[in-house]
């Protein structure tokens, strides 16, 4: 099962633990919507990142089984005349973090970014094979 912390409470955090960065990064998890799939040897996680360059994304693993995916979208330089109207496209850091299940195999991740859409793959271990009985040699005395 993957566990995406993003959709803990910030507020349910202990007094000590509630930081301006911890807020911060919690609003960025919650405003970047993911997809994610599992088909029978991988895992994939979908996320649209569209205007964004693979430089201004980021994907990691931390902590051995947390897959993070983070960057910035950052607003355009104002040409001279321009103002805007109306501003609605999101700007600013995004992140979504997925705690990756054990058969993850977190040595064989890769990441495709195109037409806007990043897809993130995560192979899936093998399963382990099952124990064989052991014999026993019984030794007479």
């Amino acid at each position: 099962m993957i566990i995406d912390p993003s959709t803990e409470d910030p507020t349910s955090q202990s007094p000590n633990a509630s930081t301006r960065t911890y807020v911060r990064d919690a609003k960025a998890m919650a405003s970047t919507p993911a997809d994610v799939k599992e088909y029978p040897n991988s895992y994939i996680f979908i996320i649209d990142m569209p205007g964004l360059k693979s430089g201004d994304i980021k994907v990691a693993v931390e902590d051995e089984n947390v897959l993070v995916i983070s960057g910035e979208r950052k607003r355009e330089e104002a040409k001279e005349g321009e103002k805007y109207v109306r501003m609605e496209r999101r700007i600013g850091k995004f992140m979504r973090k997925f705690v990756l299940p054990e058969n993850a195999n977190i040595d064989k991740i890769s990441a495709v970014c195109e037409d806007g859409v990043l897809s993130v793959s995560v192979e899936k271990l093998p399963p382990p094979e099952p124990k064989k009985p052991r014999t026993i040699e019984i030794r007479v005395c």
